[in-house]
């Protein structure tokens, strides 16, 4: 039986995350590491109320099999240029540098479409300098998962999605050959790709959007 550790349960991919670990039957505990303690009672769940600007007071906790990251904000959500680099990169960075040293076996990322260090948006930049982090720490096992625009049902409203998944919707069937990694993509699929690639050997690390969508 193998442990989870999740940080970004909250959010859209975050919370059908949760739910289908719970119902997992690989999975005798799930960690969540959380800002506000939310309203879960199961016996698997052990919620870890968490100052993400001290993570190294919590190193004893990051400890087990599998490790799902799926936090991030928006720069509605963090406005302040430091804030919204310490969540989207420093944090992931960190969380990854912990649980390696405390041999977490596997290393699950939620990235993003067109992520990349040399990028000159500060979403895909910082997205991408995680990945390449992931990459030096040489886990067991990593998976990146790189999803288009997003679909469910999210508990804020964020219109430029909203206009994006439209638009994308409707020029899906246009969307060929390399376009068909910007079809958007239910965050539910994210979540079981997340732990299919848990429970798999993988022979590649890094799945776009429609590769997510393809894998079972």
């Amino acid at each position: 039986m193998r442990t989870a550790v999740i940080f970004g349960s909250s959010g859209l991919v975050g919370e059908h995350l949760l739910n289908q670990l719970i119902k997992d039957t690989n999975y005798s505990k799930i960690k969540l590491f959380v800002r506000s303690v939310p309203e879960i009672s199961d016996p698997k769940v052990e919620i870890i109320k968490t100052d993400f600007n001290n993570l190294q007071n919590h190193k004893e906790d990051i400890i087990g099999d599998d490790c799902f990251v799926c936090i991030g904000t928006t720069k509605k959500n963090s406005p302040n240029k430091d804030e919204y680099r310490r969540v989207e990169l420093e944090v992931p960075r960190q969380i990854a540098q912990i649980a390696k040293s405390n041999l977490v076996n596997s290393f699950i990322f939620v990235s993003t479409l067109y992520a990349n260090p040399k990028s000159l948006g500060d979403y895909a930049r910082f997205k991408g300098l995680v990945e390449e982090e992931l990459k030096r720490l040489n886990f067991p096992k990593l998976a990146v998962m790189r999803p288009s625009f997003l679909m469910g049902d999210r508990k804020e409203t964020r219109v430029g999605e909203k206009i994006g998944i439209f638009v994308f919707k409707l020029l899906s069937p246009l969307l060929l050959g390399p376009l068909k990694k910007m079809k958007p993509i239910h965050s539910e699929t994210i979540a079981k790709a997340m732990i299919w690639a848990a429970n798999e050997n993988l022979e590649k690390n890094i799945f776009e959007s429609n590769e997510i969508a393809e894998l079972f």
